[in-house]
């Protein structure tokens, strides 16, 4: 019998700030308010499940 795995559901991305155009890498479902370590702006805010991308989104990491 073969064990089942599961892939991840969630990935991290990188994203754009839209005020300062600095790149930085975020986790897909953060629980947390996620700040541009740059400016300040934030870029991502967690909703319970999937957060909230405010920046744009360049690549998902696989």
């Amino acid at each position: 019998m073969e064990a089942i795995t599961r892939e991840p559901v969630s990935r991290f991305i990188k994203v754009r700030c839209p005020k300062c155009k600095n790149e930085q890498i975020t986790f897909g479902k953060s629980a947390v308010k996620v700040d541009c370590l740059v400016c300040g702006r934030t870029v991502s805010y967690p909703t319970g499940g999937k957060a909230r991308i405010r920046a744009r989104i360049l690549e998902v990491l696989e």
